[in-house]
């Protein structure tokens, strides 16, 4: 979340920033500015209450020495706690509705974000490879996968439901070879490899940014208090929640594979068939702790690193730069890399990598102590999916596909997969 004095001392330029992202909150801003001064002026009569208190408890010896009539003194120290408590009280009640504003204000974007309202107006940044001209008609992922026999949503969908999958023979090798190339590039590539849990408490949650502004899009687990993961992020970022990191570690990088999951509440109608939108499906996901002074120059190094598994695998992508207004919640500035897809005639998203500065660390209390002596500080939080593993599946199927309706294993894949192409 953001920082309260940040907000109290530029109320007009967060309110500015939120009209960029295509959201008025003016309304929650002045609320929040407003709970906020009556939250400081009760804790300073609360103060002024327990001084008054401490030099009433020190007063009382003296005058019980001195022989004097203590009741009035008492009289008052009960008046003191009596109302130092529903001061107390009311102080709780404004500190949590303060929290609950704040849980509804996004990250500010980046001053090097472009403004734009949607997609539309994002900027390409790069472009690596370009998409190949098939000699024949080309045939969407699903269809192939069928063909084949290696993607089945048919039977996924009797035994679980709709936007799920078995793969099958070929096709669940394939899923695992690109799950261990990944990790495998990335842990040579300075990452420390983590198998997290699947399932976080709803404080991790919260954290990371999740909750509780887009709670239906979870799976939700022993009446709420659970979640299946939407992503690894999740987990490996409250790796540090509540801790201080030593400064000389950073920048951390990890790198994670895990089951995803995501109700997709408000995607109904996208992407119905094949692996681009799914209910579960498998990610690797890179994610890093740095410096604020450093964070930036992270986040080119992570889209980098992102990257370097697509240009292994000959996928052509793009790099986009998001907008301000197509940007996720708790970012303050995103890369999406675009892989190309021949069925649908266009780039499609197959990775995000943000830079959150420290939006989730002040959620997650996740600090750093720049060396012995300094006072702790807040990290900068960066993720990235390093990448999606379903839509890689997909990307490639459509991309290696033959006329004859095999497709050829990418080479580097070729030593995972113990084959160099997939035929019926």
């Amino acid at each position: 979340m953001l920082d309260i004095k940040r907000i109290r001392e530029n109320p007009d330029i967060i309110k500015a920033a939120m009209k960029s992202r295509n959201m008025d909150l003016d309304g929650v801003i002045d609320e929040l500015i407003a709970v906020d001064l009556k939250r400081r002026e009760t804790g300073a009569i609360v103060d002024g209450i327990k001084a008054e208190q401490n030099q009433a408890s020190k007063d009382i010896p003296r005058v019980k020495k001195e022989g004097g009539d203590v009741s009035a003194v008492m009289a008052r120290m009960k008046e003191l706690a009596d109302k130092a408590k529903a001061l107390g009280a009311q102080e709780s009640e404004l500190e949590q509705r303060q929290q609950e504003l704040l849980y509804q204000i996004p990250n500010a974007p980046h001053g090097s974000v472009p403004t734009g309202t949607d997609e539309s107006q994002n900027v390409e940044v790069r472009r690596v490879g370009e998409p190949q001209s098939f000699p024949f008609e080309p045939l969407p992922h699903w269809e192939i996968g069928r063909n084949l026999n290696i993607l089945d949503p048919e039977t996924a969908a009797k035994v679980t439901g709709a936007r799920f999958h078995f793969y099958r023979g070929l096709g669940a090798r394939l899923e695992r070879a690109i799950i261990n190339f990944y990790l495998d590039t990335h842990t040579s590539n300075g990452y420390t490899e983590i198998l997290p849990p699947f399932v976080a408490n709803r404080a991790s949650m919260t954290a990371t940014g999740q909750l509780p502004k887009f709670e239906e899009d979870a799976f939700k687990l022993s009446e709420g208090e659970y979640f299946l993961i939407p992503t690894a992020e999740v987990p490996v970022t409250n790796m540090h929640r509540d801790e201080i990191i030593d400064g000389g570690r950073l920048p951390l990088c990890y790198a994670a594979y895990s089951a995803c999951f995501r109700a997709e509440a408000g995607s109904a109608g996208r992407d119905t068939r094949g692996l681009i939108r799914q209910h579960q499906f498998n990610k690797v996901e890179l994610v890093k702790f740095a410096s604020p002074e450093t964070s930036y120059d992270e986040l080119e190094k992570l889209t980098g690193d992102a990257e370097r598994v697509l240009k292994a695998l000959g996928l052509p992508y793009r790099v986009v730069c998001l907008c301000s207004g197509d940007m996720g919640f708790s970012s303050a500035k995103t890369y999406d890399i675009e892989v190309w897809m021949p069925s649908y005639n266009r780039y499609l998203e197959i990775s995000s990598c943000s830079n959150f500065e420290d939006f989730q660390a002040r959620r997650g209390k996740i600090r750093y102590r720049a060396k012995e002596g300094d006072k702790p500080a807040l990290v900068h939080t960066l993720n990235g999916s390093g990448v999606a593993i379903g839509r890689t599946v997909a990307a490639i199927i459509e991309n290696y596909q033959n006329g004859d309706g095999s497709v050829t294993v990418p080479e580097a894949l070729r030593p995972y997969m113990g084959c160099d192409r997939i035929t019926i």
